[in-house]
């Protein structure tokens, strides 16, 4: 959420962000009523997508390889499998050469 405005340019078409993605912008503790409706908000314009099957193999398959947490993992086997560009400022994805990835600074 700190980079939302960095990654707006980006919004050619809806943003999809993968449900792990939706859990972490609103699993956070002690946040304040106030920011979880601005959260939710940004959310309600997404393109939400589930853990699929196919999803969950790609996930399996990036973590026997890369040394990765398993959210980030997801996040990235919902992009492969989307045939999605991942919009972050987490270079730790770097790592993932079948990834289509856009670095931002924030």
């Amino acid at each position: 959420m700190k980079g939302l405005a960095d990654v707006r340019l980006y919004f050619d078409i809806p943003p999809s962000i993968s449900v792990v993605t939706e859990i972490e912008i609103l699993g956070v503790k002690e946040i304040k009523k106030s920011e979880i409706e601005i959260r939710e908000t940004a959310i309600e314009y997404c393109q939400i997508i589930p853990i699929t099957n196919s999803i969950k193999m790609r996930t399996i398959d990036l973590k026997r390889r890369i040394k990765l947490a398993v959210p980030d993992a997801l996040i990235a086997a919902t992009a492969i499998e989307g045939g999605f560009t991942l919009v972050t400022a987490d270079k730790g994805f770097k790592r993932i050469k079948e990834l289509s990835l856009i670095l931002i600074e924030v």
